[in-house]
């Protein structure tokens, strides 16, 4: 009998649905951006720790809006690198390209998969507007060194949780030391909107141009104000309701999401816990000799079992993926993001300096050897136990 382990589980529970179903019997009812994702909106900050947040369509979206919101309150245009893992989501590279940027591109560490600090901190120059740093697959990334470098240079943190809601540095979540933090409720990750994501910070003029990009650049969006009749005054040749100060476009999410996130978060910590504890039980169990487990695991909150082959011989790992594909374990190769970015045509004619990635070493071992499987808050402990052991006898 085969193990069937899918990758993903429906997220969307029985009382999620009724929640809707219950709003969609009211009279009147909006369904576009409305009361609802003002609510879940105060509501993820409350559980963030945070003053303001705004609810977008995706988590790639939070990441284009936030670099999108730096360049606007950039004062100093010499300012135009932005920091970036090498392993990471396509849309954070893109973010700052497309809004004309230059990414500087450092490697990773294998027991964080997040950024190599120490290179992180050569590469700053007077040059250095931001560091763009991904929390991957549920680690923490940060350091107090790095912290300290960057609030001294006064240099921004963008932090991209995506994949770690609930993970911590010195037990505060992360996603708090940055000046902008994104999420995503993805179908797969910790909770989940059936897509959405989310832009935090305690930055007032942050918040506002965040709500504002999020809704074509129109003034109308702004949550204070005053500030847009001081803006209103100085178009007075425009319609007021129809006054766009940036180029961007529509990423607003709905009524429905929100619902479903609300409801979503009543449940993040307790899942997170059960996820915490799959995990143990995973790298308990899990060969050390076959697979790299020296996971920094402080602070961590995974939704996924990072699994990081030791060899580098390809053939052995083509003999491992056909394994798993045999018992019908669904995998992902290359961890987070499917592993070196500058590995991807979409960079090779967009970066003029030809940088070769095989000096990214880590990440290249990532992109060749490492993968994730699935790891669901329901999950039974002898079913980790029985995945570990088919792992550990494979022949690698």
């Amino acid at each position: 009998m085969k193990i069937n382990h899918p990758l993903m589980h429906n997220n969307i529970s029985k009382q999620d649905l009724n929640v809707v179903r219950k709003y969609l019997l009211k009279k009147n009812i909006i369904l576009t951006q409305s009361k609802k994702v003002l609510e879940f909106e105060k509501k993820w900050s409350q559980w963030l720790g945070v003053k303001y947040s705004t609810y977008v369509n995706s988590g790639s979206s939070a990441n284009f809006i936030s670099i999108s919101a730096l360049k606007y309150l950039n004062k100093n245009k010499d300012k135009n690198e932005i920091i970036v893992p090498s392993l990471t989501w396509v849309s954070d590279i893109n973010s700052v390209i497309m809004n004309n940027f230059k990414p500087v591109f450092v490697d990773i560490n294998l027991n964080n998969l997040s950024m190599n600090i120490e290179q992180v901190i050569k590469k700053i120059n007077r040059k250095t507007l931001a560091v763009f740093i991904t929390h991957a697959q549920g680690f923490n990334g940060l350091n107090k060194k790095l912290l300290n470098i960057l609030k001294k240079k006064k240099i921004f943190l963008i932090e991209d949780v995506c994949e770690s809601h609930g993970a911590t540095f010195n037990n505060v979540k992360l996603g708090k030391f940055g000046q902008i933090s994104n999420f995503s409720f993805y179908y797969a990750h910790h909770m989940t909107t059936i897509e959405g994501g989310m832009i935090s910070t305690n930055d007032r003029k942050i918040d506002e141009l965040a709500k504002i990009l999020r809704s074509h650049g129109m003034l109308r969006e702004t949550p204070y104000k005053k500030n847009e009749k001081k803006v209103q005054k100085k178009f007075k040749n425009l319609s007021p309701k129809f006054i766009f100060l940036y180029p961007t476009l529509n990423f607003r999410n709905n009524e429905i999401g929100a619902l479903i996130g609300i409801n979503q978060l009543k449940n993040l910590n307790m899942n997170n816990k059960k996820r915490t504890i799959n995990y143990k039980i995973f790298l308990r169990n899990i060969s050390p000799v076959k697979y790299f487990t020296d996971f920094d695991f402080k602070g961590t909150s995974n939704y996924a079992f990072p699994l990081i082959l030791k060899t580098k011989n390809l053939k052995k790992r083509n003999i491992f993926e056909r394994e798993l594909k045999k018992q019908k374990i669904e995998f992902r190769r290359g961890n987070a993001g499917g592993g070196n970015q500058l590995r991807q045509p979409y960079l090779k004619s967009l970066i003029k300096k030809k940088i070769n990635y095989k000096d990214f070493k880590n990440v290249d071992h990532i992109h060749n050897f490492g993968y994730y499987i699935g790891n669901f808050p329901n999950l039974k402990k002898e079913k980790i136990i029985q995945i570990c052991k088919f792992l550990n006898n494979i022949r690698i």
